[in-house]
């Protein structure tokens, strides 16, 4: 498996071009103020079909988050044994009147802005916003199995060994993911030249690091503390956990996404955080909120709920543009 690309190889990168994001990214004409923009990631669940809900549902979530960028994992819908499975995406995107990248692998970035390019290996897309501004959206759904919270609370599932401490459970992350993560920064890395603001959304199969702590530990929430490698490697790119820089206590908050469908005492699940929406530290994050079945569970709640993962939404405001002055 690919090795994760060492993190000080990025950060300098993206921090010397950041600081003049938002002038790269503007159109002087245009785009003086500040500008509001609804990103959000979202597993529909084998395209919503899973969910035994009509597509209405699914589209229904995204109209309630009041997103204007989803990434979407698991695009395809069921079919019968043989036939093709449908594309779920495209028909969300076209009920919107939105646009849509086929990133491939079941992934899609839908947005109500146009997509003007994409990433050679189409882990993003980039946008055009209203403004004249650009940006870029990276999508990932990363492998589910085998999944570490489930080994290290010896939970059964597709034939992953048990692990028992926090060392083995990072180097089983690292050898299931670190090499999808490592194509996505990889094309991050590619473009952050541009100087433009970029978020990654998806759903990660792993938690956070920002979660498993401690503190959680010594509460009873996670058995004990990980440095969880994905979201670590993404965060040292220079991406901020929209969700942690709102909520920052993840006992308070613990933004669970991982799963409505048993109940949170459920002895043979473990309910968590690994859906996330990630951005560069040149957008200030506004608001991030939970989508979901219930007011218990959720900020913004769509009833009924098609999918076996919540949603998370975060409100990026892109920072107001000093008119230039003559000479400059």
């Amino acid at each position: 498996m690919t090795q994760l690309p060492r993190p000080k190889m990025l950060r300098p990168l993206l921090s010397a071009v950041l600081l003049g994001a938002a002038c790269l990214a503007a159109s002087p004409a245009r785009a003086d103020g500040p500008e509001s923009v609804r990103v959000m990631s979202f597993n529909l669940w084998h395209g919503g079909d899973a969910g035994k809900q009509p597509l209405d549902a699914t589209v229904e979530v995204i109209r309630r988050s009041r997103a204007d960028v989803v990434g979407l994992q698991e695009t395809g819908g069921t079919a019968p044994k043989g036939e093709e499975r449908p594309d779920r995406a495209a028909e969300i995107a076209e009920r919107l009147g939105w646009h849509y990248l086929d990133q491939g692998g079941r992934t899609g970035v839908i947005s109500r802005f146009p997509i003007v390019a994409a990433t050679p290996r189409k882990w993003g897309a980039k946008l055009a916003l209203p403004s004249g501004r650009l940006m870029y959206a990276f999508n990932v759904h990363l492998a589910h199995a085998p999944y570490q919270p489930y080994q290290l609370l010896r939970i059964p599932y597709a034939d992953g060994a048990f692990l028992g401490t926090a060392d083995e459970a990072v180097r089983a992350a690292r050898e299931a993911r670190g090499g999808q993560v490592a194509e996505m920064l990889a094309e991050v890395a590619a473009v952050a030249a541009e100087g433009l603001p970029m978020v990654v959304t998806g759903d990660f199969n792993e938690p956070s690091h920002r979660d498993w702590t401690d503190a959680a530990a010594s509460a009873g929430i996670h058995p004990l503390r990980v440095e969880w490698p994905s979201t670590l490697a993404v965060e040292a790119a220079g991406f901020v956990d929209a969700y942690r820089e709102v909520h920052p206590d993840p006992l308070a908050s613990p933004g669970v996404t991982w799963t409505p469908i048993t109940r949170p005492d459920d002895p043979k699940d473990h309910h968590d955080r690994i859906d996330f929406v990630l951005a560069t530290p040149n957008v200030q994050v506004k608001s991030a909120e939970i989508v979901g079945e219930s007011r218990e569970a959720a900020d913004i709640v769509v009833t009924p709920y098609p999918s076996d993962h919540r949603a998370v939404v975060a409100e990026l405001l892109f920072p107001e543009v000093a008119p230039s002055t003559p000479g400059e």
